[in-house]
């Protein structure tokens, strides 16, 4: 990224651009607008400037999507084109400093590890958003340890989730009635749009009731250890409330290195412990 001689709210842009093309399969001067609050002529230089410096033939104008759509002969310049960069952009509303993460930054004396990212094709990830946003029924092949095997689902997506460690998508499952995680790198070949659904995300009562958490150090260290650590988590009178919804009770737990039906041996491995571990019970795996 270096190489580039380009200012980096340039950079930024063009970036932009390649992503929401590749993901999103159109892109128009909005996009560019609505993110970066400028104008839309800039938007126009901005596309016209990628397609003639930095990627010709990457995007190409379609009159019937009435925006920019990926060629069949799209490369990645300025992005790596992995589904993560789209998903966790996303996301970036409460993150705004990672913009910046693939940026050369002179004075970043900083690293930061990141879990391995997941395959997941464009041919699966754009009708998933497209469905998701529509509330429409989406025809797909999925896999799973317990089914190897390609097994034919009929879902009805509602929300792209992060769990620190992967991305699955929340939505309604046709055949087991009720509402699931799928892991987004686990669809296999392409995803099939169909009718409207009923099913959306306000039909989820686990995902639209929210619940508290509460950590607190472990009983078993000493109370100057367990001083150490409310001062590490921040926590407020010894406790560390967090408020997530129901369904992501687990993924919650697991960032937290905490098994709620398992205690370690060694206190000072654990550091913390579930206190309302009872009240959680309803949405705890096993």
């Amino acid at each position: 990224m270096d190489l580039w001689p380009y200012r980096w709210d340039h950079l930024l842009r063009y970036r932009y651009i390649e992503i929401i093309s590749l993901w999103e399969g159109r892109l128009t001067t909005g996009h560019l607008t609505r993110c970066f609050g400028i104008g839309r002529q800039q938007a126009s230089k901005d596309i016209n400037f990628y397609l003639r410096e930095i990627a010709p033939g990457n995007i190409a104008y379609d009159k019937f999507l009435k925006g920019y759509r990926p060629t069949d002969e799209f490369q990645p310049r300025v992005t790596r084109g992995t589904a993560d960069e789209y998903l966790h952009l996303m996301t970036r509303d409460e993150q705004l400093m990672g913009v910046f993460e693939a940026l050369p930054l002179a004075t970043a004396n900083v690293e930061q590890l990141t879990p391995p990212g997941r395959d997941v094709s464009p041919r699966i990830l754009r009708p998933m958003i497209q469905a998701a946003r529509a509330q429409k029924r989406l025809e797909v092949d999925y896999v799973s340890l317990q089914h190897p095997d390609r097994e034919g689902r009929i879902i009805v997506p509602h929300t792209l989730v992060f769990t620190g460690y992967r991305w699955h998508v929340r939505a309604w499952c046709e055949k087991n009635q009720s509402f699931r995680d799928f892991v987004l790198s686990r669809f296999r070949g392409e995803a099939d749009m169909l009718d409207a659904s009923p099913y959306g995300e306000d039909q989820d009562n686990d995902w639209q009731n929210r619940i508290e958490l509460v950590i607190v150090p472990d009983a078993r260290l000493s109370p100057a250890q367990q001083e150490v650590i409310a001062h590490d988590y921040g926590m407020q009178d010894g406790q560390l409330c967090l408020n997530t919804r129901a369904t992501l009770v687990n993924y919650q737990l697991q960032l937290l290195q905490l098994d709620p039906g398992k205690q370690q041996d060694n206190p000072l491995a654990q550091q913390v412990v579930l206190q309302n571990r009872e009240a959680l019970s309803p949405w705890l795996f096993g």
